[in-house]
């Protein structure tokens, strides 16, 4: 005679493969979504040529960034190098109009932060024709030896 009770055994449910689905799921949905981005700035690069434009006409707003790292706006220097005065001065000058071409020109000894913050100042303002002018240095236009 046998008088212990039986072991009962629970059931289980194996969470394995719903795992695996769920995961698989997650993998395609991260895999197959486009990001939008609206925080890049569009520049438009320069095109170097030894003659110059025909009829270049001048920006109405012109950015210089000098070699010590202080702004100009359209000659007129700035009382500091802060990213508000910056933004300040290039506001008054444009008023409303987001439409108008800005031209950066920076100081070949100017440091690479001062013109991505001047970039950063004028995106964050709304401007969408940003465009960053060269100079050709003629004492290096003659052939290479």
């Amino acid at each position: 005679m046998n008088l212990r009770p039986k072991d009962h055994e629970e059931p289980e449910m194996n969470l394995t493969s719903l795992i695996d689905v769920v995961l698989l799921l997650l993998i395609f949905f991260m895999v197959s979504t486009t990001f939008v981005d609206e925080s890049r700035i569009k520049l438009q690069l320069p095109q170097a040529s030894t003659e110059p434009a025909a009829e270049q006409k001048k920006d109405p707003i012109e950015v210089a960034v000098t070699a010590t790292g202080e702004y100009r706006v359209n000659g007129q220097v700035l009382i500091n190098t802060s990213p508000s005065t910056l933004s300040a001065a290039v506001s008054k000058l444009a008023g409303e109009r987001r439409d108008l071409p800005v031209t950066i020109r920076a100081d070949a000894r100017s440091s690479h932060q001062s013109v991505v913050t001047a970039m950063d100042v004028l995106g964050r303002l709304g401007f969408k024709a940003i465009s960053i002018a060269t100079v050709n240095d003629q004492s290096t236009t003659g052939p290479a030896q």
